[in-house]
C-alpha cells in the first residue's frame, strides 16, 4: 500500500495516531544510539535518554512539522481550512489577545499548582514513570527545550489537534465527539510524562482548547493560549533551574 493510499484510507486518523507513535520511535532511536555508546548498560541508557529529553522533543516537533505539511498538501488543506482566519466579525489581534489572557494564568497554575498535584498523585497512586521526573528532564537543556516547546509545539500541535483534528472530526462526530476525541489524542501525545500527565494534558489543556476552537470558530485563540502557556512554563522552568 502506497503512502497516498494509506493517508486516504485513514483520514482523519493518520495524523492523530501517528504523533505518539513517532514519539516512541524517536525515543527508541535515541536509546539505541546511547546503548551503542554505553555498550548496553541499561542504567546509562536510561540516564542519557532522560537527559536528552529536550532534544527528543525538538526532533519530534520538527518531524511532525514536516509530516503535517505533507498531509495538508496531499489533502488540499489550506490555512483557512484549519482555522487560521479569525472569522466574520472578528479581528485577529483580539482573538490572539484572548488566547494570551487565558494562557498566561494557566502557565503559572501549571508550574505552581498542577505539576505539584500531579507529582503527588504519581507518588501516592503510582505511574509508569518516576514521580516528579518530567520537569528536571525538560530543564536538562533549556535552549532546545524552548525551541521545541515555545517555537514549534503551539504551531505543530494546534495545527494537528484543534486545526486538522477538529475540522475532520466535527462532521463525523459532532461538537462533543470532536472535542473529546481530539483531546484524547492530544493527551496521548504526552504519554512520556506518565498516565496522569496524559490525563491532565487531555482534560486541562486539550478539552478547553478544543472548546475555544469550536466556540470562536478559529485556532487563533487556542494557538495564542498554547504559546503563552508554554512560554510562561519555559520561563518559570528556566528560573527554577538557575
Amino acid at each position: 500500500m502506497s503512502t497516498d493510499e494509506l493517508l486516504k484510507r485513514n483520514r482523519p486518523w493518520f495524523l492523530l495516531w501517528f504523533p505518539p507513535v513517532l514519539f516512541l520511535l524517536v525515543i527508541v532511536v535515541f536509546s539505541i544510539y546511547f546503548g551503542a555508546q554505553a555498550q548496553g548498560d541499561v542504567t546509562v541508557i536510561a540516564e542519557k535518554t532522560a537527559q536528552a529529553t529536550p532534544y527528543i522533543l525538538l526532533t519530534v516537533q520538527l518531524l511532525l512539522l514536516v509530516t503535517q505539511f505533507v498531509v495538508f498538501r496531499r489533502q488540499g488543506l489550506t490555512l483557512s481550512d484549519l482555522g487560521w482566519q479569525a472569522g466574520v466579525g472578528k479581528e485577529a489581534w483580539k482573538e490572539l489577545a484572548i488566547g494570551v489572557l487565558i494562557g498566561a494564568p494557566l502557565g503559572v497554575l501549571w508550574i505552581y499548582l498542577i505539576e505539584p498535584i500531579l507529582s503527588m498523585i504519581q507518588s501516592t497512586v503510582g505511574d509508569y514513570v518516576p514521580a516528579g521526573s518530567l520537569f528536571p528532564a525538560l530543564g536538562a537543556a533549556i535552549i532546545p527545550f524552548a525551541i521545541a516547546d515555545v517555537l514549534l509545539a503551539p504551531l505543530v500541535e494546534e495545527n494537528i489537534y484543534r486545526g486538522y483534528g477538529m475540522t475532520k472530526l466535527l462532521p463525523r462526530f459532532g461538537a462533543t465527539g470532536a472535542i473529546l476525541l481530539s483531546s484524547l489524542f492530544f493527551g496521548l501525545l504526552h504519554w512520556s510524562g506518565g498516565f496522569w500527565y496524559v490525563l491532565t494534558t487531555g482534560i486541562i489543556v486539550g478539552i478547553p482548547f478544543a472548546i475555544l476552537r469550536q466556540r470562536r470558530g478559529n485556532i487563533l485563540v487556542p494557538f495564542a493560549a498554547h504559546l503563552t502557556l508554554n512560554l510562561v512554563e519555559t520561563l518559570l522552568l528556566w528560573l527554577m533551574q538557575m
